[in-house]
């Protein structure tokens, strides 16, 4: 970096909340994360809004996939929305990418979905979730895991997803709910130059799958 003046060397704080933090060279780490300290608990106790989904990376785990959690408001009150994400095969009306979403199979509690996803260029990816429903007290919880399919090959699915959908009342709101959706996701190997897949099964998606799920409980 040259300039016609001199000037003191800056360190930028990555924009993880959407606004740039500069700090001089001289502050050091502590200030660093003093500013980090700050922006993340004021990120936190933004109160969650209709017109608009926080999506949040969360740290790495050892894990080789991304981890993302999407939180939004939906003027919808929590059974509303815990019934329409349980209906599967309408999956494919309205929510991204989602080419077919198949129950297979139940147990006690959970039921047993075969996904299809149809991706850009051509790709389409395949698996099968155990997603479990608990709705307790106010809230409504459904948490999937995927499930081996022997009957694909590694090319035509992912290597791995967990998460859930979270609904609770808004505060001072019954009729409104807070919605939060938290994905875990490994798409497995990647052809060269197909790199965006990652992002488009996750972080990309996240505020996409919030919005449908919106305009779907609205058209309802």
């Amino acid at each position: 970096m040259t300039t016609k003046a001199k000037a003191s060397v800056r360190h930028i704080v990555p924009d993880t909340w959407g606004c740039g933090l500069a700090v001089g060279h001289g502050a050091g780490l502590l200030a660093i994360a003093l500013a980090l300290s700050a922006a993340g608990s004021a990120h936190a106790d933004t109160a969650p809004s209709e017109d608009q989904v926080r999506v949040t990376e969360q740290p790495a785990t050892g894990q080789p996939g991304k981890t993302f959690t999407a939180v939004t408001l939906i003027a919808a009150p929590v059974a509303k929305l815990c019934g329409i994400v349980q209906d599967y095969p309408s999956y494919a009306s309205y929510m991204p990418n989602t080419k077919s979403a198949l129950p297979v199979g139940a147990g006690e509690g959970y039921v047993l979905v075969d996904m299809t996803l149809d991706l850009p260029l051509g790709q389409e990816k395949k698996y099968r979730l155990r997603l479990d429903a608990d709705a307790s007290g106010n809230q409504c919880k459904l948490s999937w895991k995927l499930i081996p399919r022997p009957d694909l090959k590694q090319s035509d699915t992912i290597a791995d997803t967990t998460g859930y959908w979270l609904f609770r009342p808004a505060a001072g709101a019954a009729e409104k709910s807070v919605v939060e959706y938290h994905v875990y996701a490994d798409p497995g190997p990647v052809p060269f130059g197909f790199g965006w897949i990652v992002d488009l099964m996750s972080k990309r998606s996240l505020p996409r799958t919030l919005e449908a799920l919106r305009g779907r409980a609205a058209a309802m």
